[in-house]
Parts: structure tokens; sequence; C-alpha cells
């Protein structure tokens, strides 16, 4: 995820497009760059961290003059957070500079065939090589719309461009595909831009432009037409009433929320460029290089612990790995019997957690190899790790993680597949059904999340007096009911308690009683009659149930909550949005900071 917005009008230029890139900062902020045009020199200007840097270096500058221009801030998903690295990317004249949002799936291939031209990329992102390629078509072709086109169509993959043009002086051309890009239409004035915060100060019209789609526009006029004909099309404006808060959050009421709204990008995102087209197989390249493992440790903390557990039933099944999961803080300071051919992975969204790095500190120095699961490039994980494997889920915002760990399911899914056709001992049925079925997911979570938010809204006023929770679930689903039991404490400040669902009656069946609540996971699945004793016992003590299940299910309980079924283990990208959504609303309607709760900090750096 990344934020991209270009401007064409009658005001300065550039302090247009730096106050819109701070209105999308929360979309990227580890580089920033701009590119306008100079009289007949096209000038870009980057810089490698917060928007101040970007700013100190174009205060050196007469950015006044410029009245069209592009900028960019950015959440790397190809190389370092570098200067080099930062957007805009020019093309090898030096005459078009463009900005990109998503991934280019194909771009080795695409940068092996500009070598052999006598183009040289300069630096390590997938971008770089649609400036090139556009650079070269535009020669062809005279026409940047005919170039854009053409180049559009050899890239493989995700996409929102905007680019500016020595030769098309006021102009700009953008187009989308997978990543969003939506049209400010002003007075003299007209803006192209990732979200609409960006230039909401200046106008509230605008145009959402579809997959598919180009646009042109300069200070007075605009037109969209089809990206691969260049036929023209007709678009309707919309009038914007949010303000700029509310607009950042995409209208929702925090970014929590939208955050879990926004998973089902998330796993089309986390799967771009990691299916094998030709044999239908998961593809993971950067794990090439290793063997299997024979014996898998997986250190985490909190969420992301959860999601290690979770990977750990995938692994075992799937790729017939033994394996162990460690709460970071709890490995650093035992004596583990972990060596030369063993492999760890450490899993952790911002990838500084200290616990997290102290993990894997010690594993390298009893000499095994170490595989870094994160959200953020060049993060000390990352670094520190001999392999990373980048989940692409973008900046989370709120302080409760919710997407990240949507991303680490989708991507330890990825891991199991690799290492079980690796190991030979992938079973028929998996390799077979789950590729397609994690394709399908989007779609499917997309239509189900609005349903699900209904139900968790009706739910969280009948147990709002609740004074604690206890989760309970079996198999896959026990990870998940640490994950519900801590969502609901960490945001709601409601007590509640994951637990495994069969040892419910060596000791927490005590505390059940019409005032204690318990939360299930009960998927219909060879679980499910061991389940459905357990609430029995629960019943038998007055205690009410909510049970997360799915359609058909014969379960009498006091809030049966249906949702879909999905594929076998991937019916766990169902239950896990229900369960962060019964803590949002929860904690909402009882007046929490959602985004930000007491005691809590995003990133845990310090011991």
């Amino acid at each position: 995820m990344c934020g991209i917005i270009g401007y064409c009008g009658h005001r300065p230029a550039v302090p247009v497009i730096i106050e819109g890139l701070k209105r999308l900062e929360y979309r990227g902020y580890d580089s920033a760059g701009v590119a306008f045009l100079q009289g007949r020199d096209l000038v870009s200007v980057k810089a490698e961290g917060k928007l101040g840097n970007l700013e100190t270096k174009l205060a050196a500058q007469n950015v006044y003059l410029a009245t069209s221009g592009v900028g960019h801030t950015r959440w790397a998903t190809h190389g370092l957070p570098t200067e080099k690295n930062a957007h805009p990317h020019l093309d090898a004249s030096r005459a078009i500079a463009l900005v990109h949002n998503g991934i280019i799936e194909n771009y080795q291939e695409i940068k092996k065939e500009l070598a052999e031209s006598g183009i040289r990329c300069v630096s390590e992102t997938d971008t770089e090589v649609l400036a090139q390629l556009l650079g070269l078509y535009f020669k062809e072709k005279g026409s940047l719309a005919e170039a854009l086109s053409a180049a559009l169509a050899r890239v493989e993959g995700s996409y929102a461009v905007v680019v500016v043009s020595r030769d098309n002086p006021g102009m700009l051309y953008a187009a989308r595909k997978h990543s969003p890009l939506v049209l400010g239409v002003g007075v003299g004035e007209n803006f192209l831009a990732s979200d609409i915060p960006a230039f909401l100060p200046y106008t509230r019209e605008v145009v959402f432009l579809d997959d598919g789609e180009m646009v042109r526009i300069d200070a007075g006029s605009w037109q969209v037409m089809d990206a691969a004909t260049l036929a023209p099309k007709e678009k309707a404006m919309r009038h914007i009433s949010w303000d700029v808060a509310a607009a950042q959050k995409g209208g929702y009421k925090h970014f929590m929320l939208k955050e879990i709204f926004e998973q089902p990008r998330v796993v089309a995102d986390c799967l771009t460029g990691r299916i094998d087209r030709e044999t239908g197989s998961a593809w993971l390249p950067e794990l090439e290089p290793l063997p299997a493992p024979e014996r898998l440790f997986i250190v985490a903390c909190g969420t992301s612990y959860h999601a290690g557990l979770w990977g750990m039933y995938l692994m075992e099944q799937w790729a017939g790995i033994p394996t162990r999961v460690e709460i970071a803080s709890e490995l650093r300071y035992r004596d583990p019997i972990l060596g030369p051919g063993d492999t760890v992975v450490a899993i952790s969204q911002s990838g500084e957690t200290a616990d997290t790095l102290a993990g894997i500190q010690l594993a390298k120095a009893r000499g095994a190899k170490v595989i870094g699961l994160c959200n953020v490039v060049g993060s000390s994980v990352a670094r520190e790790a001999d392999v990373v494997l980048y989940t692409q889920a973008g900046p989370e915002i709120s302080v409760a993680s919710t997407k990240a760990m949507c991303s680490q399911l989708t991507l330890l899914t990825l891991m199991a597949l690799v290492w079980g056709r690796k190991r030979g001992v992938l079973p028929a049925e998996v390799a077979a059904k789950c590729l397609p079925a994690l394709e399908a997911l989007p779609a499917e979570l997309d239509a189900a999340l609005p349903g699900m938010r209904d139900r968790a809204k009706a739910l969280c006023r009948v147990y709002s007096e609740a004074r604690s929770f206890l989760y309970l679930g079996r198999g896959l689903y026990y990870p998940m009911a640490l994950e519900g039991a801590l969502k609901l404490k960490e945001i709601s400040y409601i007590h509640a308690e994951g637990y495994a669902a069969g040892e419910m009656k060596h000791g927490p069946i005590a505390l059940i009683d019409p005032k204690f609540p318990s939360f299930a996971l009960a998927p219909v699945d060879a679980l499910y009659p061991k389940v459905k004793s357990n609430l029995q016992e629960v019943q038998a003590r007055g205690g009410k149930i909510v049970a997360l299940t799915h359609p058909g299910a014969d379960l009498d309980v006091d809030h049966p909550w249906e949702v879909p079924a999905g594929w076998g283990p991937l019916a766990t990208f169902f239950m896990l949005p229900a369960l962060q959504l019964f803590a949002y609303e929860m904690a909402d309607y009882l007046g929490k900071d959602v985004d930000q709760p007491r005691n809590l900090a995003k990133s845990v750096t310090v011991e």
C-alpha cells in the first residue's frame, strides 16, 4: 500500500502535492518523492524516511512555478526503503516520471528484456520496469496515451499509476487495476489520488475510476477512457460530504474497523505473485534455496504468536514437519534444544518486536536458519533473518492488530503448501483444492463482512454488561479462541480468557454461571461433536453461549452466529473477522478508545 497524488491547476503544484501526501501518510511512510516540470526540465526530488525529510530537500529549490506534478509516499514491497527505491521513477531518457501503488508480478521478466535492449534499471523496485517500459513505448509511438496502454498490457499484477511527461506539460495520465485511484474535479484544477483525503480541502466532487480505465487530466478538463482501446467512457461525478478525518478512514469510524474490512484485499495482495500458474502450485522463491525443514520452531508474541499456533497445525498436517510454537519472551530465557538443521520462523508485524529479535539472535547463535515473516520492508527482523517473507498487508494504524494476522495466516498457508509439496507429503485434496479456495476467498469474505458486522453489533448490546468471557475452541480454532479473547480485553477492557474447549472441565468450568458467558468456535468439522459436548456442559451450569458456527449446524445455544464455511482450514478466515468485529463493536458501544487503547503501543520495541 502506498499513497499517490497528481495535480494540474492554477496553484503552485508542489505545496499542494506535499499537503496531499501528508493526508495519505497512513498509506505509507518509509520514503517519499515528487516530480514536476521546471521549464523544459522534468525534476524529481526524493528522500528516505518521513515526509519532513522530503520537505527539507525541497526547501532548497524554487518549486513555486510548477503548476502540475505527481507525488508518492511509499510502503515498501520490493527493495529497501532507500532514496533510490523511492518514487517517482524515471525512464532512461528522464522524460517521463511515474508513481505507482501496487505490485508488478512479472517485473523480473520485463527487467531482463529491458537489459537486453540496453536499458538498465537503477533501483531494486518492481515499479521502475513500468517507467522504463513506458519510455520505450513512448519513443516508438509518440503518444503518451498509446504508450501507457501498451505498457500496461505487458505487466501483470496490480497498479494505480500516475504519469507526468516532459513532452506533455500541464497534463497527467493515470490508470488503475486492482489498486485504488480517484479523480477529484475542481474549478480550474483537477486531482488524482489513492484516496479522497489527499484533495478534500480543494474539492468534494469526485469520480471513482474502475479497473481497466485510464484518465487524462489538465487544469480545465478530464477524460476517462478504456485503458486497452483508448475509447472514451462516460463517468458520473459524486459529491463527498465527509470531513478529512473521516475520509482518511475511508468513511469508517475507526482505523480498526477499516482494517478489518480491508482483509479481503490483504488476502489478494498476499497471494499476488505467489501462485505458479503453470503448475497450479504455491510459489515462494525466497524459500527455494533452503531445504524443507526437518524441525520447525515458530517464534512470536501476542497476535503473531496466535497466528503461529494456527500455522503449526498446517505445517504438521500438510508438510509433515514437527513444529513447536514459542512465546519469544519465554524462549530467550530458556536453554532450548535448538541448533544446526533446525529452522526458525520469526513472526512480527512491525519487524521491530524486541523479544522476537532476541529469539532470532539466540537461534542464529546456535546455528539455526531463520526465516522472518513480517510486514515492514527493511525492518530489524528483515535484516536479521537469513530469508524474509513479506506479508504485504500495508500499514496497520490501529494498535489492535487485525489485517496483519490475516496476512500472516495467508502466508503460513502458502508456506505449508510449498514445504508439503517439496517433501512429497502434501495431501492430494489439499493440493487440488486449497489454492482455488484461497483465490476465491477475497470475494467471499468481502460479501460476508457487512452481515458479520450487523450480527456483532446486535450481540455486543446483549453482552455489554459482562465482566468476563470464556472463549473456547478446539484444534485450529483454539488459537482463534486465544485471539478472540485477546481482542476483547485489549480494546473493551473486559476480562476474557481463551481456552482449549476440551480442557474446560479441568478447571474453568467452575467459573460458569448465568453472568459468565462463553464464546465458542464451533465449525462443522471433524471436532464439531466434541465441541457440542463441551457446550452442553456449559449449558448444564446455566452459562450463556455465543457460538460461531456454519450454516446447517444443529446447535441449540443462546446465540448461534453463522458464518460461511469456506474450504477446510480456510473457514478460519471467516471466523477471525467475526471475532474482531465482536470486540470492536463491544469497545465502540462502551465508548472506549478503539484505535489507541490504554497502556498499549503498536510496536513493542522494549523488553
